[in-house]
Parts: structure tokens; sequence; C-alpha cells
């Protein structure tokens, strides 16, 4: 169980590029938060996913010299640490995982002490959480989780639910998309976007796999963005890029 009072259960803390969704190759510094409620089958950061003992955070904005500290850490450390990378200049401090929100009471005690924007990273379910540390948050990356992606779970109402309180900020919504994402569960996916602001950017985002039976093709991404197209005016299919450059 993730401690809320005593601290956070960090997976790593560092500086690097950001290589997904609206703001690609902006600086950020990353601070990834263990644990998740869902299980994505496409997850590229699987050991996230549990809670860890130990916390590896970079000493040198860049330089991949981590140091390692047991966790969970406390709110005063994780802030002091991420403002001694922010003296490299940086966009914002992007809050991902996992699912960050596992932990939304114990960030709204840690944002506060950090001197930075707040670029948060998460899969669009958790509501109640997500209103906890609203008012702290200046960027918003939504997932939308395709059954296709989820063993056929839908999340359609949490989803809906989250956008709307999340279209208060600054938001974007991603999708990854794959060789199994079906015609149905992606008009859904377009018509509660549409549905609650149609002009929020949608990024398509190609699956990164080395799974040949799931990797789209080139025609199955213009014909889905030409879909997304007919229903929202700003539409945009951005790979992985850091997984290209070799960044963490």
């Amino acid at each position: 169980m993730i401690a809320k009072d005593a601290g956070l259960n960090i997976i790593e803390v560092f500086s690097s590029i950001q290589g997904e969704g609206a703001y690609v190759g902006c600086r950020q510094v990353f601070v990834r938060l263990a644990g998740c409620n869902l299980d994505c089958f496409y997850c590229d950061t699987a050991a996230s996913q549990r809670i860890s003992p130990i916390a590896e955070l970079e000493n040198t904005a860049g330089q991949q010299n981590f140091i390692k500290e047991p966790n969970p850490l406390s709110g005063q450390q994780l802030a002091i640490h991420i403002n001694q990378l922010l003296t490299t200049p940086h966009h914002s401090v992007s809050l991902t995982g996992g699912e960050p929100l596992c932990q939304a009471a114990a960030l709204a005690k840690v944002l506060p002490l950090i001197k930075g924007r707040f670029f948060l990273e998460t899969n669009g379910t958790l509501v109640k959480e997500l209103a906890i540390l609203l008012p702290m948050i200046d960027i918003i990356s939504m997932d939308i989780k395709l059954p296709s992606s989820m063993s056929g779970r839908e999340y359609w109402p949490q989803h809906e639910a989250f956008l709307a309180l999340a279209n208060t900020k600054e938001v974007y919504v991603k999708m990854v998309v794959s060789a199994s994402t079906t015609n149905q569960e992606f008009l859904k996916a377009l018509q509660l976007i549409s549905s609650v602001n149609p002009n929020n950017l949608l990024v398509l985002q190609p699956i990164t796999t080395t799974q040949e039976d799931l990797k789209i093709s080139p025609a199955r991404i213009y014909e889905l963005q030409e879909r997304a197209l007919n229903l929202l005016p700003n539409v945009r299919v951005i790979p992985q890029t850091h997984k290209y450059i070799g960044v963490l």
C-alpha cells in the first residue's frame, strides 16, 4: 500500500526530453511514481506498476549519474532534489508513472515546495484524485485506454468525467493505436472527446513494439487520422520519439 502521509514511493527522478504528445522535444524533469491502477498490455514502464523499495535520483541534470535512496521519500527530500535539477532550465516537471494520481494526496503536499510548472501524464480514470491535484497542475496529458488495449475492459464513464474536469486546464488527449484497434472503439473515443470539447488536441500514438502482429501500418494510421479529422479539428500522429534518439 502506498503511504499517503509518510512520503512518496518513487521509481526515478531524472532530466530528459519529452518524447510523446503535444510537448515532444521539451526539456522536463520526470518524476516517475510507483503504482498503477491499470495494466495495459503495451506498457513500456512495467516496473513502475509495482511499489519499489529504492528510488533512483539523477544527481546532475541529463548526466544519468543516479543515486539510490530508500522509499518512501519524504516530501521535503523529493522537493529539494527536484529543485536542484531545475537549476538547469526546464519547461516543466512531468508527473508520470505508473499512474501518478495513485499518490495524489501525498503529491498535493509536495508540489507547493517545488519551483516549477507541473505537467501531469495520466491514464484518465481517477477523477476524485484529479480533483485533489487540479489546482496545482498546469498541463494535462490524458490517455484514453481503448478496450482492445485493456483485455476488453472499458473506461468510458471514467474518461468522460475525467476529461470534463481536466478541461478547466490546458489538456490534450493521447491514444495509443495498434493493429488491434477497432473502428467501433475508435469512433466511441472520438465521440467522447467531441462531446466534452471538440477543440481538444488528439494525439494518435502508434504503438512501439517488436511484435509484428501489433504493429500498425502506415495506411491504417492515415485511415484513423482521417476518421478523427471528420469529428475533431486538431489531430496529430506522434510516435514515441525518445525511443529513436535513445534518451530516457
